[in-house]
Order: structure tokens, then C-alpha cells, then sequence
């Protein structure tokens, strides 16, 4: 960060220095990766998404979702999901203690034992209801709330526009908008003129997201929508250096492999010895595109501890041959 720097926008009165930020990732998103990305570049901290019944309650998986570090301060987004408006906002007003900068609720969600039930992506069918939550939220705590959507249930029901003017006028701070319907998910091509519609619509900030996939694409996605960041996902997975301005074939092995290492421990360090089970996720995306990339993805994804991990990966730096079995 460069001496009195200026922030690239502001949620409400939360400064945001940089325009390139780490997508909510369910089992993808937590503290130790997102402090890797932080460092790298990436502009907020947003927690997987966490579910507002489960705060109440007070669920030990559920709280530790919130944990997050001090350097992911003042931009920590706490991202909460449910269906019901009192538990929404009664999760808000319980986790604002915890001492994150802005609360954001997911509507983007299409995974279908989520948005089937009307949370998620869900919300997106009753428009009012998210104005009731946002204007009963927007009141019920201090900090900035937020939005995390996408362009409505199917191609012939687009209502970005309607849910953005709502958000907006009824307290939201900044909303992000990833380009594809529920119906999409994943597929097709994410729109970004939907995107610049929104970003004209509103006066609030605008986080573009969606077919962001090398450094190229975050000039693209903002020339193309006006947007004031980019939030990227899938493609950072196993590519942090994404958030430093560079694209995965300039990262040398060497590099991957020293990340990797870095990566792990953090991950032992804060979940214990099942560190290295969740770990393997990322692992599998770090060597994408190594050469005998089968063997090693295999040969890490089944390590039982850190030593056979060293192993697997000292093959990989010194060319060696990948056993099948460890």
C-alpha cells in the first residue's frame, strides 16, 4: 500500500484501498485463505456465507465461520443467508458485536437446498421482502449492510434492476452483482451489460462478478460496466497472485510449491490435524497445469500427514516419478 493512500470507494463510511476482492466461497473462503489473498491484494475480507438460524443458536461450525484476523480489518464483511426476516436481522444485530465492518446478506446463492427454500437466490423472487429486510436491517445495526446478487431466478424473470433500486433505497450500502440467474448457476456466459445496468441504476457502489479469469479480464469486466471492483472466485482458487496483478503461468513452481507450504501450515495451525484434509481442495488447484498433474493431484489429495505431503511436493520440485500410493 503506498504512503496516504486514497481509497478506490467507500462502503458508506468503511475505505476500501484496491478494486480486486475474493468472492464468499462456501468451504473455499475461510480465515487462512482469505488472509493469503488480503496479502496479495485483495481488497475486502467476505466470509463464507453463514447461516442466520445457526448464529442464533449459537452453532460452534457456524461461529468459528465468523473468525476472522486483524490485518482483514477495517474491510471484514460478515455474510449471513437465511429466508426468514426476523432471523436475518436478529442474526445481524447478535454478530455486529463480533466486530466486523459490514454485514452482507447473500442472494446469490442457487444451490437448490438454499434458494429452494427462499434464501439465497431465493430472495430474489419477492422483491418487497428484500426491502423489508434491508430496511429493518439498515436500522438494527451501525455498520454498512450489503448485498451479494444475481440477475434474478431465470433469463425471462431478470429483475436486477428492481433488486438493486430496493437495495438501495432501502439502506444498502454497496451491492455485488454476479452476472448469471439462478437457473445459470455456473453455466453459460456470466452478462456483464446486466452488470453496467445495475452500476447505471444505482448510486451506491457496484462489485462486478462473474467469467473473471485472468488479470485481463478485471480491465475488461470495468471498462464493460463501469463498476467500482471486481470480485473474483473460482479463478482464485489455487491462484492468490491473481490479486497481485499476475496470471498463473507467471508463477514459477517454485513459487506454487513455497505458497502451498505457507498455505497448509496456516491451515494446521487453525484447524489442527483436520487442516490437512480441508487443505487438499486447494491443493488440487495449486498443481493445475503441472506437468504429471494426475499423479501429483492424486498423490496430495490422499496425503495422511504433513511428511507425505513434503514428500509428494519434493517430487514435484526435483521432476521425480509420483507414486499412485504413499
Amino acid at each position: 500500500m503506498t504512503e496516504n493512500p486514497q481509497p478506490a470507494f467507500w462502503v458508506r463510511d468503511v475505505p476500501v484501498y484496491g478494486s480486486v476482492i475474493l468472492a464468499p466461497m462456501d468451504g473455499i473462503s475461510d480465515m487462512p485463505f482469505r488472509r493469503l489473498c488480503r496479502e496479495y491484494g485483495s481488497a475486502m475480507s467476505y466470509t463464507e456465507f453463514t447461516n442466520a438460524a445457526g448464529i442464533l443458536y449459537g452453532a460452534d461450525r457456524i461461529m468459528r465461520m465468523l473468525d476472522y484476523a486483524p490485518e482483514e480489518k477495517p474491510q471484514m464483511t460478515f455474510q449471513i443467508f437465511d429466508n426468514d426476516e426476523d432471523r436475518i436481522v436478529a442474526a445481524a444485530e447478535k454478530i455486529e458485536a463480533l466486530g466486523p465492518d459490514i454485514i452482507d446478506l447473500n442472494m446469490g446463492c442457487s444451490v437448490s437446498g438454499v434458494s429452494g427454500r427462499g434464501a439465497g437466490a431465493g430472495l430474489l423472487l419477492d422483491p418487497p421482502k428484500i426491502g423489508r429486510i434491508f430496511n429493518r436491517m439498515s436500522k438494527a445495526v451501525k455498520v454498512p449492510v450489503t448485498g451479494k446478487i444475481r440477475l434474478g431466478w431465470e433469463r425471462a424473470n431478470k429483475n436486477h434492476k428492481l433488486v438493486a433500486k430496493t437495495i438501495e433505497d432501502n439502506g444498502g450500502s454497496l451491492i455485488a452483482v454476479h452476472g448469471r440467474t439462478k437457473c445459470m448457476a455456473y453455466s453459460g456466459q456470466a452478462d456483464w451489460d446486466a452488470i453496467a445496468e445495475v452500476k447505471a441504476t444505482v448510486k451506491i457502489p457496484i462489485i462486478g462478478n462473474g467469467d473473471v479469469k485472468c488479470v485481463e479480464d478485471i480491465a475488461r469486466i470495468k471498462a464493460h460496466t463501469g463498476c467500482d471492483a471486481v470480485m473474483i472466485g473460482r479463478a482464485a482458487i489455487g491462484n492468490p497472485w491473481i490479486f497481485a496483478g499476475k496470471d498463473r503461468h507467471e508463477v514459477s513452481l517454485v513459487e506454487v510449491i513455497q505458497l502451498m507450504r505457507r498455505h497448509l501450515k496456516m491451515m494446521i495451525e487453525y484447524y489442527g490435524s483436520y487442516g490437512l484434509v480441508l487443505f487438499r481442495k486447494h491443493a488440487v488447484r495449486y498443481i493445475t497445469g503441472v506437468h504429471g498433474a494426475t499423479d501429483i493431484r492424486y498423490a496430495i489429495a490422499t496425503c495422511g500427514s504433513m511428511q507425505e505431503f513434503e514428500d509428494a511436493v519434493g517430487r514435484v520440485l526435483h521432476n521425480e516419478p509420483v507414486p499412485m500410493t504413499l
